[in-house]
C-alpha cells in the first residue's frame, strides 16, 4: 500500500546541499552505491556461511539507459525491509547526516565535500546531484520478504510502496538529470570504477552492445574492476590511487592515510594484512557509540566481519584495514572469534608491526610523526597502562611539551633524559589543563632556578598513565606539585622557618580550616609566596575539575598550602599576626593568599565576586597609605 512520509529536518537540509550542489566532480555518487552495495553482498555472504541455500553468484550491475534517462545500480546482497528502508533513508537514525551538516558548515567550502560524504556515511544521498529522482526497490534476504519501493525527487518527502522484486537484493535506479547524461555513456562509468572501486572483489557488471555487420546488436556483460584483493597485491604494483580509495572503503572516512602498512606472516600463524594511519582522527574518534572499531577480517578473502576488534588492542584503535587469515575455518561466527587462539597471535604481530613503524616515522619522519603524535596520542598512550608487554615500547613514542621548550615543540622521553644535568636524578612533571596554565605554576620556580626541565602533561589521560608510568630509562617519575619536595641542605633552613613562623603557620590553619590539610615551609618556592601541593597519592586538582565538569560527585579535596620564608609578604603577615592575631584584616588577607594559590593552579576560586571585592579593598589601602 502507497503512503507517503517526510524527510527529517537534516535529511532534507542534505538532499537540499546535494540537489542544488555545484561541486565539479559529482563522479563520486557512484563511488557511494558501488560501496553500499558491495557492504550489501558483504553481508549476506557472511550469513551465507551458515546457510548454504543463499549462496550465489555474488555481483554489483549497472546499466545505464539512454532513451529512459536511467542508470540503474544492482545488488544481490542482503536487501531491506520497509522498516529498514525507512530507518536508514528517510532519517538520520544510522548515517551522520546531521554530524556531516555541522561539520560542512564549519568547513564553509564545498570543496570538502567529497571526503565528508565518505566520512559521514551519506554517501547514498549523493545520487541527488545527479539525478532529479530515485527509485529504490530492494527485497530482504528471507524467505517470508516482501519487496518494498521507495521513491522521491528529493523535495522533503518520499514514498513507500509494494513492489514486485523474484530475487533477493537492492536496486537502485536514477532518473538522470539533463546536464548528467555523461553518466549513461559506458567509458564514464568504467573510468569512475576503475578510479574508486578496483578493488572490489565482487565483479562489477555492465552490458555492452556490439553493432554486428548485419546491423543487429548483441548485448554482452562486461566486468569493470579487476576484483584483485589489493592486500595480495605487492606494494610496488599499487597506485597511490588505488591507496586512498582502499583506505576510504576500510575506514568510512574521507580525508588521507598517513601511511599504508604491508603485513606477511608464515608460520605458527599465516596471514597478510594491509594497514592504514590516517592523517587525521574521525569526527567521530571521541564518540565510542558512533566510532566503527577493528578491523575487517577475511578468511582466505571470504568476507567475515568489517568490526573485529580481537585483531587490534584497543589502543591502536585509530588504525584501519584488512587482516585476510589462512588459519581460520570459513564457518567461523562471531562468538568463535573472541575466544580463537589465533587472534591473539595475530592482534600481538600486528601490534607489534604497527608500533615499529611508529618507531621508525618519529626517527625518520620527525615531523610528520609529531602531526600524528597530536591527533593520536591521547590514545596511544593508552597502551602505557594496558600493554605491559610493549609498555616500554610505547614510552619511547610519547611526546610532551615541557618548560625548557619553546610552546609546540614536543620532546621525547629519552631527549628529555639524554639533556638531565648530572645532578638531577628523578623525571620531573606537571600535569594541567593546558601549557599556559602549568607554564605560570609556581611549583616550577624551583627546577627553573636549577636548570631543571619540567615534562607538561596536558592531555587528561596523563594522570591515569602516570599512575603506572613509574620509571623510564631506570629514572623515577615525580611530580613537582605532589607530595614532600627535599632539597640537599635545606632541611635545616626549613626547620628553623617553620620554628620562626609557627605563630603565621597556627593562624593560617585557624583562618582557612578545612580548606588545607598541613601549611607548611617548602624549597618548592623561590619567587612566589606560596603555592597548594596535592598529597602523593590524592587526586590532581586537573583531574578534580575535570570530573566536577562532567558532574562527577566527589568530595572537595584538602589541600596543603606551602610558603616561601623568603617571601617579603611571608614576613609581613607575620608580622601581622604578631602583633595583633584577632585584627579582623588578617583573615581577608589569609583567604586572598589562598585564591591567589589557587588561581596560580589554574583552579577556579570558590567565589569570584567576593575575591574581587578583597582585591579591590586591598589596593584601595595600599592607594590611601600612599596618598598620606
Amino acid at each position: 500500500m502507497a503512503e507517503t512520509r517526510e524527510f527529517k529536518t537534516e535529511v532534507r537540509q542534505l538532499l537540499d546541499l546535494m540537489i542544488h550542489s555545484l561541486y565539479s566532480n559529482r563522479d563520486i555518487f557512484l563511488r557511494e552505491l558501488v560501496a553500499n552495495a558491495a557492504d550489501a553482498i558483504d553481508k549476506a555472504r557472511f550469513e551465507s556461511l551458515t546457510a548454504t541455500d543463499k549462496t550465489r553468484d555474488w555481483q554489483i550491475r549497472i546499466v545505464p539507459d539512454k532513451k529512459a534517462m536511467t542508470l540503474t545500480v544492482s545488488d544481490n546482497g542482503i536487501g531491506m525491509t520497509r522498516d529498514e528502508v525507512i530507518e536508514n533513508i528517510g532519517t538520520i537514525a544510522k548515517s551522520g547526516t546531521k554530524a556531516f551538516l555541522k561539520a560542512l558548515e564549519e568547513k564553509g567550502e564545498n570543496k570538502d565535500m567529497p571526503e565528508l560524504i565518505g566520512q559521514f556515511g551519506v554517501g547514498f544521498y549523493s545520487a541527488f546531484m545527479v539525478a532529479e529522482k530515485v527509485d529504490i526497490i530492494t527485497r530482504k534476504d528471507a524467505d517470508d520478504a516482501k519487496a518494498v519501493r521507495w521513491s522521491s525527487a528529493g523535495l522533503g518527502e518520499y514514498e513507500l510502496d509494494d513492489a514486485e522484486k523474484s530475487t533477493p537484493g537492492t536496486d537502485i535506479v536514477l532518473h538522470m538529470r539533463k546536464d548528467s547524461e555523461m553518466y549513461l555513456e559506458s567509458w564514464k562509468i568504467g573510468e569512475i570504477i576503475r578510479r574508486y572501486s578496483d578493488f572490489i572483489e565482487y565483479p562489477i557488471i555492465t552490458p555492452e552492445v556490439k553493432v554486428n555487420d548485419d546491423k543487429t546488436e548483441t548485448v554482452t556483460d562486461r566486468t569493470l574492476n579487476s576484483q584483485k584483493a589489493i592486500w595480495l597485491r605487492k606494494a610496488s604494483e599499487i597506485t597511490e590511487d588505488e591507496y586512498k580509495s582502499f583506505f576510504m572503503h576500510v575506514s568510512n572516512a574521507g580525508g588521507e592515510y598517513l601511511k599504508a602498512i604491508h603485513m606477511s606472516a608464515e608460520g605458527a600463524s599465516e596471514f597478510k594484512a594491509l594497514l592504514f594511519l590516517p592523517k587525521h582522527a574521525p569526527f567521530n574518534f571521541l564518540m565510542p557509540d558512533l566510532q566503527k572499531r577493528g578491523l575487517q577480517l577475511y578468511v582466505k578473502r571470504v568476507f567475515i566481519t568489517d568490526e573485529c576488534k580481537e585483531l587490534l588492542p584497543d589502543y591502536l584503535r585509530f588504525v584501519t584495514g584488512v587482516v585476510d587469515s589462512n588459519d581460520l575455518p570459513l564457518n567461523v561466527s562471531r562468538e568463535i572469534l573472541q575466544q580463537n587462539p589465533q587472534l591473539e597471535k595475530i592482534n600481538k604481530a600486528v601490534a607489534s608491526r604497527i608500533i615499529s613503524e611508529l618507531k621508525k616515522m618519529l626517527e625518520t619522519e620527525r615531523d610528520a610523526y609529531t602531526d600524528f603524535y597530536k591527533e593520536f596520542g591521547k590514545v596511544l598512550k593508552e597502551g602505557i597502562h594496558t600493554d605491559f608487554a610493549n609498555v616500554e615500547k610505547l614510552k619511547d613514542l610519547a611526546l610532551y611539551e615541557s618548560m625548557n621548550t619553546e610552546a609546540g615543540k614536543m620532546i621525547t622521553l629519552a631527549e628529555y633524559v639524554a639533556a638531565m644535568p648530572d645532578d638531577q636524578k628523578e623525571i620531573y612533571f606537571i600535569t594541567g589543563d593546558k601549557r599556559e596554565s602549568v607554564a605560570s605554576s609556581p611549583a616550577l620556580e624551583y627546577f627553573r632556578s636549577k636548570g631543571y626541565d619540567v615534562l607538561f602533561m596536558t592531555d587528561l589521560i596523563d594522570d591515569w598513565i602516570m599512575q603506572s608510568m613509574f620509571q623510564y630509562a631506570k629514572k623515577n617519575f615525580k611530580s613537582v606539585d605532589k607530595g614532600d619536595f627535599a632539597v640537599d641542605g635545606a632541611a635545616d633552613v626549613l626547620k628553623a622557618a617553620q620554628e620562626k613562623f609557627s605563630g603565621l603557620i597556627e593562624f593560617l590553619k585557624s583562618a582557612l580550616g578545612d580548606k588545607v590539610s598541613e601549611v607548611r615551609f617548602s624549597a618548592r618556592l623561590t619567587d612566589s609566596p606560596c603555592c597548594l601541593i596535592t598529597e602523593g597519592n590524592a587526586m590532581s586538582p586537573h583531574l578534580e575539575r575535570l570530573f566536577k565538569a562532567m558532574h562527577q560527585d566527589i568530595p572537595e579535596s584538602k589541600r596543603i598550602l606551602e610558603l616561601n620564608a623568603k617571601h617579603p609578604l611571608v614576613e609581613a603577615m607575620f608580622k601581622l599576626v604578631e602583633r595583633d592575631a584577632k585584627a579582623p584584616e588578617l583573615a581577608t588577607y589569609a583567604k586572598v593568599l589562598f585564591d591567589q594559590a589557587l588561581l596560580a593552579e589554574g583552579s577556579p576560586v570558590a567565589d569570584a565576586a567576593a575575591f574581587a571585592k578583597e582585591i579591590t579593598s586591598l589596593l584601595l589601602s595600599a592607594v590611601n597609605g600612599k596618598e598620606k
